[in-house]
């Protein structure tokens, strides 16, 4: 009874945890609509006076872009901005053939008149914290712009973000990332889904309430003496971007986010490239956790109500952790609630998991109509994506708590970046890309074993108890088992 005890407890608190998590979003749900019935009203630069132009320096970090470099140079070079007052840092980290081509190419942009420079190191130390760091000490801007290898934005960008920071108090504009080839493939569709959810309904509902939200390391715009004020940028956490976010807030600089400015970007087509990307991001939230943690709660200059969205934020990437958690002992809880009648009233905490996922349900809905529509026919097709979203985001969850734990613990990695492929529609093809990784994680195993252990989960649905099987777990064990084994078939056959 001691093991069937401890089963329901470790059980109850994940569940309880999600719950909470779950609260929270509900929310910010509240935030968000309360916030889109504000008016913007905030001091701005006045373009058409030049003396209020600021100088800007926009910095390209980049390692090993082969199939993308090309596109964003010349995307950058159509940014609509007074030559005088802009000057482009391509910060070149790469160890492949890019490099002369690259250097190549900045010339050709330098002899049409831009301000642009090719800058190399001898070593990736601090990855691309370090990269963005030495960039820094020569930037010639006021205002620093970074965009990642995959980011195309307009060419008026710049005239759209920079007049906010007349505000003396802001020291960030971020801006939401859109999707170039969300419809490409049933992995690119539930990445938009999860990146619109967290660009609408997060951002701006932690924003409106002045509580804590993130850089998200491209398509915004930082001050340069805000950067240096918070402690430059540190490579002691694989999101650097979340780490300087939260330092620059602690001293009580001002961030604007941007919703209705769009920086379109590429979503990683293949599913190692997307495992990639989700392991930095889950380990880099679980790392910042332990790093701000203490400061967050010591902070004196911060509300009680910022300080919890703040460490909810930062767990934000060990909800994962705790999805797992409860998937494994679902099985077990499945038996021991057949098994001991007694115990039946605890199992209402089972009811939890189903009050968090129709918030879930809700607030998504609620994002997903403003941009898609609100007819019975995008409900529909809402529902399917949304269990799509679910499933397989369960699905990722062994893969994204072992970079949870990690993070937690202190175990130090890679810099790992994220291949790009230069695909916006379903006619281009990913293969032969030569940055991907061909061989296959021992995790991707146990993913297949976990598949068939919550398919074992929904047969028992039909054979425990005595009255004709238990079907309250059933649809949870099924999209279990339908995430685990997406990622796990796509993990063996999505190869190049």
């Amino acid at each position: 009874m001691i093991l069937e005890t401890i089963t329901i407890i470790i059980y109850s608190i994940a569940l309880v945890l999600i719950f909470m998590y779950a609260l929270a979003q509900l929310n910010l749900l509240f935030n968000y609509l309360a916030a889109k019935k504000k008016e913007e009203n905030g001091p701005k630069f006045n373009f058409n006076n030049s003396e209020e132009i600021p100088l800007v320096t926009i910095q390209l970090p980049v390692y090993n872009e082969l199939y993308v470099m090309d596109r964003l140079l010349d995307n950058i070079a159509l940014m609509d901005y007074p030559k005088d007052k802009l000057e482009i840092q391509v910060l070149d980290d790469s160890t492949d053939e890019t490099v002369a081509t690259t250097k190549a190419h900045v010339e050709q942009l330098k002899a049409q008149g831009l301000d642009i420079v090719h800058i190399t190191r001898t070593n990736r130390q601090g990855f691309k914290a370090g990269a963005l760091k030495e960039g820094l000490e020569i930037a010639k801007g006021e205002y620093i712009a970074i965009f990642d290898a995959d980011f195309l934005p307009e060419p008026n960008w710049l005239k759209k973000t920079i007049p906010f920071f007349k505000d003396p108090e802001i020291g960030v504009v971020q801006t939401r990332w859109g999707h170039i080839n969300r419809d490409y493939s049933t992995l690119t569709k539930i990445q938009a889904f999860a990146l619109d959810a967290h660009f609408t309904l997060e951002q701006v509902g932690r924003s409106s309430k002045g509580h804590f939200i993130n850089f998200n390391g491209t398509a915004g715009v930082w001050r340069k003496t805000c950067v240096l004020d918070a402690g430059n940028w540190e490579g002691d956490t694989l999101t650097e971007d979340l780490d300087l976010s939260y330092r620059a807030q602690l001293k009580n600089w001002k961030f604007k986010y941007l919703e209705d400015v769009e920086t379109p970007a590429e979503l990683p087509v293949v599913i190692s490239a997307a495992r990639s990307q989700q392991f930095r991001w889950n380990k880099g939230g679980a790392e910042n956790f332990q790093k701000m943690f203490g400061r967050v709660v010591k902070s004196k200059n911060i509300s009680a109500k910022t300080k919890l969205h703040g460490l909810l934020h930062l767990l934000n990437s060990t909800m994962f952790l705790n999805v797992l958690i409860v998937g494994i002992l679902s099985i077990p809880m499945l038996y021991i609630k057949n098994e001991y009648a007694h115990l039946r009233p605890y199992f209402y905490v089972m009811s939890f998991f189903v009050v968090s996922t129709i918030i879930f349900f809700v607030c998504y809905w609620v994002m997903y109509k403003q941009s898609h529509g609100n007819t019975f026919k995008d409900f529909l097709k809402y529902i399917a994506l949304f269990f799509t979203f679910f499933s397989i985001a369960m699905g990722f969850s062994l893969h994204n708590s072992i970079a949870v734990l990690e993070g937690h613990i202190g175990k130090r990695s890679e810099f790992v970046r994220t291949p790009k492929f230069n695909i916006s529609t379903i006619k281009d093809s990913w293969k032969g890309n030569k940055y991907l990784r061909k061989n296959i994680s021992i995790n991707v195993i146990f993913e297949g074993a976990l598949m068939l252990y919550f398919a074992f989960g929904m047969y028992s649905a039909f054979v425990v108890g005595d009255k004709g099987g238990d079907f309250g777990l059933f649809p949870f064990h099924l999209m279990l088992t339908i995430g685990f084994g997406f990622v796990f078939f796509k993990s063996l056959t999505s190869k190049a």
